[in-house]
């Protein structure tokens, strides 16, 4: 694990530092963990009555620090959430480290992408239950320990992604990792590389929605390679 990622992850307002994510609706109330009273209003997240500061409106993604905690705006599917980023979280504090398994050549497979069909939809289940549709990426099929997989990945902007899981989640891995994969050559070929998996932000607070694996990226096989489970100091 390089600095930069344990900064991304450990830094105060990091990703463990997700301590709250209240589902806001018209109505002004208060919540834990945030200054004023909060709802949701005109496609914003508004904050009233604030000490200091008096009304925040915040569009979705939209973020600001108030004393030791940064807010920040959150949409899914029409639905607004206000997000609290606490240093002080207890799954940040207690967080220690990142367990990964040591690096592999033998994990860095070739595959072969094909784009989804114009139009094709894909339905993703998140870890809240949460379902909803989204444009296809596509389809990369690759040899792994001599079977033939098929892995369903999204399309952010010509990079590759997946969210998979596999049978090293028996000994200890999280349950299911993130996988880029990068861009295709003119051809479709694809590296696949294992030892860039890493583990998602639900694997370092339980207030993130992430999506979870399809059924075709569920391996039987364990994969041994990439970030393994969040060390914490009180485990």
């Amino acid at each position: 694990m390089n600095a930069t990622r344990w900064d991304q992850i450990h830094a105060p307002h990091g990703i463990a530092s997700l301590r709250h994510t209240h589902w806001l609706d018209g109505d002004p109330q208060a919540y834990e963990g945030a200054p004023g009273r909060w709802h949701a209003g005109d496609g914003a997240v508004i904050g009233t009555g604030i000490d200091g500061i008096g009304d925040i409106v915040l569009a979705p993604f939209a973020e600001t620090v108030i004393g030791a905690v940064k807010l920040r705006a959150f949409a899914r599917d029409g639905a607004l959430a206000l997000r609290v980023y606490d240093p002080e979280n207890p799954a940040r504090v207690q967080l220690t480290g990142i367990e990964s398994y040591a690096p592999d050549a033998a994990w860095a497979l070739t595959g072969r992408y094909e784009p989804a069909a114009v139009g094709e939809e894909r339905l993703i289940r998140s870890v809240d239950g949460h379902e909803s549709t989204h444009p296809a990426g596509g389809r990369v099929t690759l040899m792994i320990r001599g079977e033939e997989r098929t892995l369903i990945v999204s399309d952010d902007g010509g990079a590759l992604n997946a969210v998979i899981a596999d049978a090293s989640a028996s000994g200890g891995t999280y349950p299911f990792r993130f996988l880029p994969i990068g861009a295709p050559d003119a051809a479709g070929a694809v590296t696949v590389d294992f030892n860039r998996a890493y583990l998602p932000p639900c694997a370092f607070s339980d207030q993130y929605v992430c999506p979870l694996p399809p059924p075709e990226n569920r391996l039987p096989i364990a994969v041994t390679a990439g970030e393994r489970r969040a060390l914490r100091a009180d485990s």
